[in-house]
């Protein structure tokens, strides 16, 4: 069921301060609280519990931890660590007074971001977009040009080889025939293991025909344990479900090649991708590429979302200018101009950017008939805005609602369909 909301108010308690009596009030932390409306977390999660049963842990703290999690570059288990001995922490969580254990486990996380979702980490983005503009890390006008660019999010795997995934997806369908008391006809416990230090030391060496034929090996042992479980299965349909993902995961290891594309690079993280982004102190990254959008003058992020698939940098912009705008939208801000990086803006992108789709040819020269009688058209039915070096600007202070967005818009793609003969280019950028 839904977490319970805390109280205005907590009792005083006569044999323990209050931690806003004996941290500092100018920290940080302490004045991010107060930036920061967390009520709106409770309207925004509450839907995602069940009216009965177990009542959720509470709202705040989760998203509490998440925030600390990402300020300081944390892990899980480092910032619920990191909680109990700090003070600021668990003020910053909602605590009155200072708590000697974490009232939550730390997987609880890894679940409630699975309840949430995407959707509802990006209400943590922008809560934190209106803490900045609320506190003035950022002044709206930072937000009228925006920088987008791709980077990876590495993952927390190991390196991945074939000799350590061929050993590790032996030992994932031993435990599992252990846990299930299905007997098998040889494990290759030990025979395993000795390969697998063989072969770590025969390519420390050099021996790489040596060092072959252990992985080789290792292969065959793989091999013979899912054939054998197989066989064991077919006369127990009912274990069938409990082995299902495991066979997937290690026939997709056994069947690929050096050079097929997609290939398995972890057997407990499988969405796990290789990238290379050209760096020169890392050729290749094991993880996922991330569409970043800050900022162009102070680095604020603004939006920030998983690309898995490795799509091409320029098919991204569409999505992230989307977002972008989206938040814009929810802060009053109507537009944005964005610097293109990693690849072109293709015919759809005037239609994310709040535009539509009339895009015409950028003029160099504010004279420009075109641009004159668009200009004319928009001033007639009482759009303020004006002309600077060849670009119609938009004032966002007089679009503050997304109901005037979408009056200019409609407005644009009738001059659009009033002038319809010949190939225009139209570019907006909003200021």
């Amino acid at each position: 069921m839904r977490p319970k909301e805390p109280p205005a108010t907590t009792p005083d308690d006569l044999f323990r301060a209050r931690l806003s009596n004996i941290i500092n009030p100018r920290h940080e932390l302490v004045r991010l609280a107060q930036l920061i409306d967390w009520r709106m977390f409770e309207t925004a999660f509450g839907p995602l519990y069940a009216e009965v049963g177990r009542p959720g842990l509470p709202t705040r703290l989760l998203v509490g931890l998440h925030l600390l999690k990402h300020i300081f570059n944390l892990s899980d288990e480092v910032v619920c660590a990191g909680w109990v001995e700090n003070p600021y922490y668990q003020h910053f969580c909602g605590f009155d007074y200072f708590q000697y254990e974490l009232p939550i486990d730390r997987s609880s996380m890894t679940r409630w971001r699975e309840r949430i979702g995407p959707g509802g980490m990006e209400v943590l983005l922008k809560a934190t977009i209106e803490a900045g503009l609320d506190g003035g890390v950022v002044a709206p006008k930072d937000l009228e040009r925006v920088t987008v660019d791709t980077t990876v999010q590495p993952k927390a795997v190991a390196h991945p080889s074939d000799a350590r995934l061929y050993h590790r997806g032996r030992e994932i369908l031993v435990r599992l025939a252990a846990k299930h008391g299905l007997g098998l006809r040889q494990s290759y416990a030990r025979l395993g293991k000795r390969a697998l230090r063989k072969a770590g030391a025969y390519l420390h060496a050099r021996q790489n025909n040596r060092a072959k034929r252990e992985i080789k090996r290792l292969k065959t042992f793989l091999g013979r344990v899912s054939r054998d479980i197989r066989r064991k299965l077919a006369g127990n349909q009912a274990l069938a479900p409990h082995f299902a993902r495991a066979l997937v995961l290690v026939d997709r290891l056994l069947a690929q090649q050096r050079h097929d594309t997609r290939k398995l690079y972890s057997l407990h993280a499988p969405e796990v991708e290789c990238l290379a982004k050209g760096k020169a102190h890392k050729k290749y990254e094991f993880g996922v590429k991330v569409s970043v959008a800050v900022t162009n003058r102070s680095g604020f992020v603004l939006g920030m979302m998983a690309l898995p698939g490795n799509p091409y940098d320029g098919h991204t912009l569409q999505t992230a200018a989307g977002q972008v705008v989206s938040s814009r939208l929810a802060h009053g801000l109507l537009g944005l101009d964005l610097p293109v990086y990693g690849g072109e803006p293709g015919p759809d992108f005037a239609h994310i950017v709040c535009v539509g789709d009339v895009l015409s040819e950028q003029h160099d020269s504010t004279s420009h008939a075109s641009l004159q009688d668009l200009y004319a058209f928009l001033t007639a039915h009482g759009v303020k805005l004006s002309i600077r070096r060849g670009i119609l600007r938009f004032s966002f202070h007089v679009y503050n609602d997304e109901s005037d967005v979408e009056r200019t818009l409609s407005l644009v793609k009738a001059w659009r369909d009033a002038h319809s003969t010949g190939k225009r280019r139209f570019e907006q950028n909003v200021g």
